[in-house]
């Protein structure tokens, strides 16, 4: 970053700053206006922080080559000759060709076509600032807090009363807000996810224009399908169990809800596990067979390759991790548990840890509190809680993917960004099951 972002990106901040305010009173009512605004201006922090950090601490990291070694190059190419950047745009990355091998063979991630795919977007907003850095950075975090505020709509609407402590697992949360909210996969993974959450609920929960909803849906899982196919794999896996208990939750009839769930239970969990397979074939890595090798190999690489941190000595180990299946599944309360509370405060190593480390021992209290509380007060009416389809989805969502991170990284450093689809959902859940009374 430098003298140019200091003149364009104060321009975009206000353009953004001034669309904001036009289009709040139409996504806000009474109880979630005063959020609006303060939660794009902690994005844009995000954003921009993000950057110092990557800038001044990591002197250089992926942000960087996503945009200073990947997306000004299809700039510049734009500015050479516009066609040049149609045909990058339209290019998916891996294959050289001769009248655009100049500036391909310059972008380090080129090959990697979930990279490129990241690269790619990162190059519109580039057009619009001239390749700044921090500008095209306040583009994304624009997009991510889109994601993040029709999140907690969803939820404020159907638990009004919880407004304030839903802002904050949605909003609010530092690491989410630093980790995703810059240029880096992982701003557009997460909006994308807590977009198809809305039109997920738009559709079964309000019966709200499925067309529109539909399209949400196949365009931000294509989006998922392209980054990080396996948030896709869990929100699937989320969506037929919320399928599955809410249909069967309808029927008023015990005798016919109890005739009628065998068969609910073939059609949406069997039909869920077919759209996994189909999905999951694009990747042979994520086929259901081999998953369990993947997270061996995946973990093997952060812990001791390309993904440790020269010197911070932060990795981590869980156990035997020998690619079975059986290894696999052995380790998943331990998955869960580094992802969701981890690292301890003794395992701190430098000062991002420190703040990874505090907060989740935050949520680890929260969590902690708001169990025992429920179980003291009413373990049936905590137990009828958590079998709610909406905090069902929730906390489906929330276990296989901390599972399948926390067994598949080996890095505190690494699943420090990894993590925070995980937060919202999870805190989400801590939410509604504090709601829980006598």
């Amino acid at each position: 970053m430098g003298i140019q972002d200091l003149i364009i990106s104060p321009f975009y901040f206000f353009i953004l700053l001034i669309v904001a305010f036009v289009i709040r009173p139409l996504v806000t009512n009474s109880a979630t206006k005063s959020y609006f605004i303060i939660g794009l201006l902690a994005k844009i922090v995000g954003a921009i922080s993000l950057g110092l950090i990557y800038q001044f601490y990591y002197q250089g990291g992926d942000t960087f080559t996503f945009h200073t070694h990947g997306s000004r190059l299809i700039w510049q190419a734009f500015m050479d000759h516009p066609f040049l950047a149609v045909k990058m745009w339209l290019n998916s990355g891996g294959e050289f060709q001769g009248d655009i091998f100049k500036y391909t063979s310059n972008i380090w991630l080129y090959r990697d076509e979930a990279s490129y795919f990241v690269i790619k977007i990162a190059s519109f907003f580039d057009i619009l600032t001239g390749s700044t850095y921090s500008a095209t950075a306040l583009f994304f975090a624009a997009f991510a807090f889109s994601g993040h505020w029709a999140l907690f709509s969803t939820f404020q609407r159907l638990y009004p009363d919880q407004t304030k402590y839903l802002a904050i697992a949605c909003l609010f949360v530092p690491s989410v807000i630093f980790w995703g909210s810059g240029i880096l996969k992982d701003s557009i993974t997460l909006s994308a996810l807590c977009w198809m959450t809305y039109a997920l609920f738009q559709i079964t929960v309000w019966k709200s224009n499925p067309l529109r909803n539909i399209f949400l849906l196949v365009f931000f899982g294509w989006i998922l399908f392209s980054i990080k196919i396996y948030i896709l794999l869990c929100f699937l896996a989320a969506t037929s169990i919320f399928l599955y208990s809410k249909f069967s939750s309808q029927i008023n009839s015990a005798l016919l809800r109890t005739f009628l769930k065998p068969f609910l239970m073939v059609l949406f969990l069997g039909l869920g596990y077919i759209v996994l397979q189909q999905i999951s074939q694009s990747d042979s890595r994520y086929a259901l067979d081999k998953i369990a090798h993947t997270a061996m190999v995946t973990a093997h690489d952060i812990r001791y390759g390309w993904g440790a941190r020269d010197g911070d000595n932060s990795g981590y180990t869980l156990g035997n991790l020998d690619g079975s299946f059986s290894s696999f599944l052995g380790l998943a309360p331990k998955g869960v548990i580094v992802t969701l509370f981890r690292p301890w405060p003794w395992e701190v190593k430098n000062p991002l840890m420190l703040l990874a480390a505090t907060e989740s021992l935050i949520i680890l209290v929260f969590s902690v509190l708001v169990f025992i509380g429920a179980i003291f007060n009413s373990p049936i009416k905590l137990w009828v809680k958590l079998n709610d389809p909406i905090v069902l989805y929730c906390l489906t969502f929330s276990l296989l993917f901390a599972f399948a991170v926390g067994v598949s990284t080996y890095n505190f450093g690494t699943l420090m960004r990894y993590k925070i689809p995980v937060i919202p959902f999870y805190l989400i859940t801590l939410t509604i099951a504090k709601t829980v009374r006598r």
